[in-house]
């Protein structure tokens, strides 16, 4: 008879997500998840799979976490507004998790040579440009940004700062330094 799970499956894939996101994948064990997690190597293989597939599934979640946070985030905000939170959340983070980006992490890390974790990455990328793109065209409407450059080349830009201000989050860099890096990159959506 198949004994009943003694743990809560999506408590546990946070804290895997966690550690995936705190040392990467490479330099993770079996052992270190076993250990994070709290549960037996059996109930990790049982309900996960194995560590490939744990962080694929850790990957899922921290995606649906990230949404989460910039759709609250972004409810009701102007153009301006939403930048600016986006901008936020990359330098500021999510409460009680590590510093950077998990996805930018796996970019990195694993991209070059995994085609599911280089399929995650791109959607991520590219979905996170498009939204940019959609607020700024929304900016561009309203007369809140310049409309000199289409959005979408606005978009990539501004998608490459927020890249580049996750990986130094993740650094010692200074917060005031961030910010500063920011408000100078802004200026491409000034009129």
């Amino acid at each position: 008879m198949a004994r009943a799970k003694e743990f809560d499956g999506d408590a546990v894939l946070l804290k895997a997500m966690k550690l995936f996101w705190e040392q990467g994948y490479e330099k993770t064990s079996i052992n270190d998840l076993v250990e994070c997690m709290g549960i037996h190597r059996r109930s990790l293989y049982d309900t996960f799979g194995d560590k490939h597939k744990l962080y694929l599934t850790a990957i899922d979640r921290y995606s649906k976490l990230v949404n989460a946070e910039t759709h609250t985030g972004l409810l009701g905000a102007s153009p301006t507004q939403a930048i600016s939170f986006m901008i936020d959340f990359m330098i500021e983070g999510v409460d009680d998790s590590p510093p950077g980006c998990l996805f930018v992490n796996m970019a990195v890390e694993l991209a070059s040579r995994d085609y599911e974790v280089e399929t995650k990455v791109n959607d991520s990328f590219t979905k996170s440009e498009q939204l940019l793109a959609d607020i700024i065209h929304k900016g561009q409407q309203s007369g809140e940004f310049a409309s000199s450059l289409k959005a979408e080349e606005l978009a990539e830009s501004l998608h490459n700062l927020l890249l580049g201000l996750r990986v130094l989050a993740r650094t010692s860099a200074d917060k005031k330094k961030l910010y500063r890096i920011a408000n100078v990159s802004k200026k491409i959506l000034d009129k």
